[in-house]
């Protein structure tokens, strides 16, 4: 059989971005579902210098590349995806919400945008019903301590998965953590003239509900041992 020009197959421009040494590691991470922000310094400009050729490489496999008005990019499937992925709990969507909030506070800039989990935990039962929540985490729940501690447990599992999707940047092994402006991904339609805090304080009490399919994690693929908290599930 005859060589045949590679040009034939595959434009030079992506073949010199899937031959970059960035490229497996970062792929593996896009994946995986994780949001690649400006924090990420190498893997961003690489994105940012192949955003088309990479576009088209995984649109073959029914996902496109994403880069957000905030500038971080991700991979949003398409309902015939060839990537699996497992769907965020109503839970994991509720923290990312609030976080979205918390990034929207004066209390970002007082903090320096360093929060912790209790920062977190308390925004959350003073933003949303506890009696929800606690039912998300049991149908059956009597507001027991017990039921309160499980909630902890869970939201703690909460944030550990949207780290692991790039919402947070770990400071250390402290328990503290920055919000990364992937978070975003969680805001409110905001409308002209309306204050984004607001409207996603609204989003947050009133329940609405967000596209569950376009944010996802593959749970078999983590980007390294760290976690917020202990768990106990991870």
């Amino acid at each position: 059989m005859s060589s045949m020009n590679i040009d034939q197959y595959i434009p030079v421009r992506m073949a010199q971005a899937i031959a970059n040494p960035i490229f497996p590691v970062l792929d593996s991470q896009l994946r995986a579902g994780r949001h690649i922000g400006l924090e990420d310094l190498d893997n961003h400009a690489f994105l940012m210098d192949f955003q088309g050729e990479l576009d088209e490489f995984y649109r073959r496999y029914n996902v496109e590349l994403i880069r957000a008005p905030e500038g971080f990019f991700y991979l949003r499937p398409r309902s015939t995806t060839l990537i699996a992925r497992s769907v965020l709990s109503e839970l994991d969507m509720m923290v990312g919400k609030v976080l979205c909030y918390l990034y929207l506070s004066p209390e970002r800039l007082a903090q320096e945008g360093i929060f912790t989990v209790a920062d977190l935990y308390d925004e959350l039962l003073n933003l949303a019903d506890e009696t929800k929540l606690l039912k998300l985490v049991n149908n059956r729940s009597t507001g027991s301590d017990l039921d309160r501690k499980k909630l902890q447990e869970k939201v703690n599992t909460s944030l550990n998965r949207l780290r692991r999707l790039g919402m947070l940047v770990m400071i250390g092994d402290s328990g503290k953590f920055r919000i990364s402006e992937a978070v975003f991904r969680f805001g409110a339609d905001v409308r002209s003239g309306d204050d984004p805090r607001e409207a996603q304080l609204r989003m947050i009490r009133d329940g609405e509900a967000m596209a569950a399919d376009t944010l996802s994690l593959d749970d078999a693929v983590d980007d390294a041992g760290e976690t917020i908290v202990d768990d106990g599930e991870e």
